[in-house]
């Protein structure tokens, strides 16, 4: 494992420095955009936005990427966000952060991108696993102590803003200066959200409703527990119990997944997240440790959805429509989670804050009555592709799945093998 991950240092610790920043950003925007006044339905809708600024940079980063390298993109993209940051506490209106919040999501993938497309043209596709895997842990870990670095200035000055716009710029500095070669992105084809349907109709309703779920939880879940009560370091300690239960649960509940019906499994996760979340309507009167509790099982369940869709994908689809399959079921997921937080902060404004467990439960619940009914119409199949932990980022990290390799790469990597 050393060996993977030292010539790789560089790229990880610009993606490490990059995500504590953004994860710390998000959950600060909500928790100031309360102290400023926005109510729930206005936060919702400027949550939104990172994601469908997300959603948009796939389309600008790599042809950006092409034109001027990896290094001036990764550049471009770093003082954008930065910009952006900082610009948050100087126009503190619902449209101007819906405008940063936009440019932010932008930024972020065209950095995710370049990050993620380096990572992917290593020389070995036999060690593009592994690098996944260490990929993975990296952002759930940078995540997690993001929410932790809340506690560190006042929800009211600039110092929280700084500090994200700091962990931006800091991200560059390694990157800049690996000694790695820059790979050529390749054109990302994408197959017809029609015929994926056609083709993989779990997997594709299960990627959008994880979408719905999860951007919802990134948009709103601080907002959720600073109206529960909780205080500044309450939401950070919600926040990182979240992640931490989708990063240690997620593995195992993946693995039982394997072992039966990818359908069966993605039922179970979903039906069980939602009696977490029907639970989770009552927890607030408990005090934090049972809402502690319930949303780190709540994390490992749900942040199981998206991965466990893309490994029964990779079980469905021919080999050669793979990589188009991935970056379709990536755009699904992205149409979800810019959804998710309008929808859920709407919901939230007219019935409280136990609406977003509710919408959770809805959510979840509906997709797993869809799962058994097709589960019911169809015949199991085995499982050629194992779960992988996951998190939503670009098509590229997708390309780094041993799954995923071209007959090229295939090809390469048995030649070096004999």
């Amino acid at each position: 494992m050393i060996r993977v991950v030292l010539p790789l240092a560089a790229l990880l610790a610009g993606v490490a420095l990059l995500l504590a920043g953004s994860g710390l950003l998000g959950t600060l925007l909500a928790v100031r955009g309360g102290i400023e006044g926005f109510d729930d339905r206005t936060l919702g809708l400027v949550m939104s936005g990172y994601f469908a600024g997300f959603f948009i940079g796939t389309f600008l980063a790599p042809p950006l990427v092409r034109r001027i390298g990896h290094v001036r993109t990764f550049a471009f993209f770093t003082g954008l966000a930065a910009i952006a940051v900082l610009m948050h506490p100087i126009f503190v209106t619902p449209v101007a952060w819906f405008g940063l919040r936009l440019a932010t999501g932008i930024a972020l993938v065209g950095l995710y991108t370049v990050i993620e497309s380096w990572l992917n043209a290593q020389p070995d596709p036999a060690l593009r696993g592994r690098i996944f895997t260490v990929y993975m842990a990296v952002n759930l870990g940078a995540l997690a102590l993001g929410q932790l670095l809340l506690g560190l200035g006042a929800d009211g000055g600039f110092m929280l803003f700084s500090l994200v716009a700091i962990l931006i710029c800091a991200s560059a500095l390694p990157v800049t200066l690996t000694r790695l070669a820059q790979p050529s992105i390749p054109p990302n084809a994408r197959l017809g959200l029609r015929r994926l349907y056609a083709t993989a109709p779990a997997a594709t309703l299960a990627a959008g409703i994880s979408g719905l779920a999860m951007g919802a939880f990134w948009g709103l879940g601080p907002v959720y527990a600073g109206q529960l009560g909780f205080d500044r370091a309450g939401v950070s300690h919600f926040m990182v119990a979240t992640i931490l239960g989708g990063a240690l649960l997620q593995w195992p509940v993946g693995r039982l997944s394997d072992r039966v019906d990818r359908r069966i499994g993605l039922a179970l996760a979903c039906l069980a997240a939602a009696g977490v979340s029907v639970l989770a309507l009552f927890a607030g009167a408990w005090g934090p440790w049972p809402v502690y509790a319930l949303f780190f099982t709540f994390g490992g369940l749900a942040f199981s959805i998206y991965p466990m869709s893309v490994a029964h994908m990779l079980d469905t689809l021919p080999p050669e429509d793979l990589l188009s399959g991935c970056s379709s079921l990536l755009l699904v997921h992205g149409i979800g989670a810019a959804l998710g937080p309008a929808i859920a902060g709407q919901l939230m404004g007219l019935y409280g804050p136990g609406a977003l467990p509710a919408y959770f439960a809805a959510v979840l619940a509906a997709l797993a009555m869809f799962l058994l009914l097709r589960l019911a119409a169809r015949r199991g199949r085995a499982h050629p592709s194992p779960f992988h932990p996951m998190l939503r980022t670009t098509p590229a990290a997708l390309e780094l799945l041993p799954e995923t390799q071209t007959e090229a790469d295939l090809a390469s990597s048995n030649k070096e093998t004999h």
